[in-house]
């Protein structure tokens, strides 16, 4: 086969298949039932004594002896032939068998003498015994074996061939109501393919006009609360979140040139005085030289911290570091020790207590390092010191800054987003939003608000317990 079939022609071939099969299945249920029944109704009227027993008496020398059977004058036939008498022939088809193999018949349908049947002669006597047989001219019978007396047994039998023949017309009958119930369960299938499927249908082609198109926007109407409304839903919750990340995807981009154009446009301008002052044989000073290659330096630093931000920003939640256990104030204790160098004029005070978690401890340094950068940066030129404290999985970090209006502190948290207060400091406005993720990425919570008597108070919230887990030793 060049491809499978489609959904639409399975759906219709199993649900043909399961009413075919189910239709099958009750009618070889229903042609046993009736089979059963048709036996039962054979071997009801072989119950009882055997009719036109006592008639075998006076034929079949100490056959009936002491049984209680009247004897009925007549000549005696030879034991083991068919009496001939015209009374015996129009009685049902009974015979005598005995232990030795040897039968006395009456009727014109001698039964043939099983292995069975000879067993039943040393039975108890009364016993009885229903089986399928044949007679010596090949036709099925039912017969009823009884017990008389030690040695003997009486074998009484009703023809089958009424039932074979309402067996085979009632086979013919629930054959063609399955052949019917076939070509039914087809067309119902094809209808319920086509029904079933027909959401499933718009949901493919607006799948397509997405993958041709490009368009996002495309949504699927939603009817119920079924399994293929379900998924219709989903599709839509699908189609906007990927709106969602392109337009977070073309701002990135965009904020990201236009955060760059400022340092290149100066790197650029700085360049070309260099070049211009040595082309026209006119070199710069050395102290304005000297200014002037410090101030290319810090700005190379500013262009390679912004493109560091934007690589740290631009990894998706699946891509950090395997979390590992982190001693999250070891990690709080190198960041003072990195920030502390950049800001000798600004005391720092510190106040750790244990905690563990499990995290990314680059990441979480980072951000501790960028919370702490802002706090030097707002608090330069004053006396009040910064406020590292980390008590019971909460980290505070405060400084005595001008503070943040209260109609910024929603925004404090955006890529490139400033304070108009912090406008004319350096910065990119990624710190926050890299603190942002690194503690959303370890299942924690940050958040800043103004404190009491000025300044700035960030809450990092992070889960964990104030103990090493212990470790679990290898096999």
């Amino acid at each position: 086969m060049n491809g499978r079939r489609s959904l639409r022609s399975r759906l219709t071939l199993l649900v043909a298949a399961a009413v075919a099969l189910a239709i099958a299945v009750c009618a070889a249920l229903c042609w046993f039932v009736v089979r059963a029944e048709l036996l039962r109704q054979v071997e009801r009227s072989l119950e009882g004594r055997p009719q036109g027993i006592e008639w075998l008496g006076p034929y079949c020398p100490g056959g009936l002896a002491g049984v209680g059977v009247p004897k009925v004058p007549g000549v005696p036939g030879d034991r083991g032939e068919v009496v001939g008498r015209r009374s015996l022939l129009r009685l049902p088809p009974i015979q005598l068998v005995y232990a030795d193999g040897g039968r006395c018949v009456a009727g014109s349908a001698p039964v043939r003498v099983t292995p069975a049947d000879l067993a039943m002669t040393q039975g108890p006597p009364g016993r009885r015994v229903f089986r399928n047989g044949v007679t010596d001219s090949g036709e099925e019978v039912r017969v009823m074996t009884m017990n008389v007396r030690r040695g003997v047994a009486v074998m009484e039998s009703r023809s089958l061939e009424e039932v074979r023949a309402t067996l085979a017309a009632l086979a013919w009958i629930l054959a063609g109501v399955t052949a019917l119930g076939v070509l039914g369960a087809a067309s119902a299938g094809l209808l319920v393919s086509r029904t079933a499927l027909r959401p499933v249908g718009r949901l493919t082609e607006a799948v397509e006009y997405v993958a041709r198109t490009g368009d996002l926007d495309t949504r699927i109407p939603v009817e119920g609360t079924d399994e293929i409304a379900r998924l219709g839903v989903s599709f839509n919750a699908m189609t906007t979140a990927l709106t969602g990340s392109r337009e977070r995807q073309q701002r990135l981009v965009a904020d990201a040139g236009h955060e760059l154009r400022t340092p290149l446009t100066s790197l650029r301008t700085n360049i070309d005085l260099l070049l211009r002052s040595e082309n026209t044989g006119r070199p710069l000073d050395a102290a304005p030289k000297r200014r002037l290659l410090a101030n290319l330096k810090a700005q190379f630093e500013e262009m390679s911290t912004l493109v560091g931000d934007l690589l740290q920003l631009s990894r998706s939640e699946d891509e950090h570091e395997p979390h590992v256990e982190v001693a999250l104030h070891d990690a709080v204790e190198a960041a003072v020790r990195r920030v502390r160098p950049r800001a000798p004029d600004t005391s720092i005070e510190v106040e750790l207590s244990p905690w563990y978690l499990r995290g990314d401890q680059a990441a979480l340094e980072r951000a501790v390092v960028n919370l702490l950068d802002n706090a030097v940066k707002f608090s330069a030129g004053r006396a009040d010191p910064v406020g590292v404290r980390l008590r019971g999985g909460e980290l505070t970090v405060r400084d005595h800054g001008p503070g943040i209006a209260g109609e910024e502190l929603p925004y404090v948290f955006d890529r490139f987003w400033r304070s108009s207060s912090a406008r004319s400091m350096p910065g990119s406005g990624l710190g926050l939003a890299i603190v942002a993720k690194a503690v959303r990425d370890a299942g924690g919570e940050v958040g800043l608000e103004n404190a009491a008597g000025g300044g700035v108070l960030a809450r990092v919230r992070l889960p964990g317990s104030p103990t090493r887990s212990p470790v679990v030793p290898g096999p």
